[in-house]
């Protein structure tokens, strides 16, 4: 089978293209909503995308347009407009397409007739709340780098005593184990009984960082939600429910990043 390697193969005599006009297949295909990057990094070391029916080997490959692009023999559709959808993820529920050990997940509970989604971020199993949905792998991407600076919020509520101050030197980073989280700020919300809620606004990802970082002040965290992600907040969304940001809300907000 002929193996496509990326434009460094082009004929001497073709002109060059306007390298402004050129884009990663990897960041066209994800802008398709074919799949996240990652996902289509596999699936080209898989040999499951071609170019004219040349497989093609590398994410690094530069093109102008989708044209003549297939994933699995079948023909790419031009990217249509990205679009934003707002979950309600109950707890119990995993962030993923699929679990091996059976557990339900996410899409075993979407609504039907939802075009295919990508989730922004995750909830782990027992987080609820706010979970953005999205049709574009590069606003998925946008979403979720840390160099974009978006806000995650959160209510937790938690078992044990902490101080305010102790959670404003949170707003100084903290190491644990040797990761290291950026700044969060938070703030004690109220007392009820032995459990205290608290709010947290944060603009990173990694995984399971507000549990940690509540654990390592001592706190034993019994219901983490996240209440917004940028400006799309959770509001009465009731649980399992879902609806669309608006197409002028979406444009506003790219634009804003």
């Amino acid at each position: 089978m002929k193996r496509h390697s990326g434009y460094t193969a082009r004929p001497p005599s073709a002109p060059k293209a306007d390298p402004r006009e050129e884009q990663r297949i990897a960041k066209l295909l994800a802008r398709a909503g074919i799949a996240s990057r990652r996902e289509i990094e596999r699936m080209i070391s898989e040999g499951r995308i071609a170019l004219n029916g040349v497989t093609i080997e590398t994410p690094a490959t530069l093109l102008k347009s989708l044209t003549g692009v297939t994933v699995d023999g079948k023909s790419v559709k031009p990217p249509a407009a990205a679009r934003l959808f707002r979950y309600h993820k109950p707890t119990g529920l995993l962030t993923a397409e699929r679990d091996p050990k059976g557990r339900p997940t996410i899409y075993d509970r979407l609504p039907k007739g939802l075009p295919r989604l990508m989730p922004v971020g995750r909830l782990d199993l027992n987080t609820e709340g706010l979970l953005l949905l999205t049709t574009d792998g590069e606003l998925k991407r946008q979403l979720e780098l840390p160099a974009t600076g978006v806000t995650r919020s959160y209510r937790a509520r938690a078992y044990g005593n902490v101080s305010q101050a102790q959670l404003e030197s949170l707003m100084m980073g903290v190491e644990i184990e040797g990761i290291r989280y950026g700044s969060i700020n938070a703030n004690l919300e109220r007392r009820t009984g032995a459990n205290v809620w608290i709010e947290l606004s944060l603009a990173e990802g990694k995984n399971r960082e507000v549990r940690r970082v509540l654990e390592h002040l001592g706190l034993k965290v019994s219901r983490l939600i996240r209440t917004s992600y940028g400006p799309f907040v959770l509001g009465d969304l009731p649980a399992g429910g879902v609806d669309e940001i608006k197409q002028h809300e979406l444009v506003a907000f790219r634009k804003s990043l």
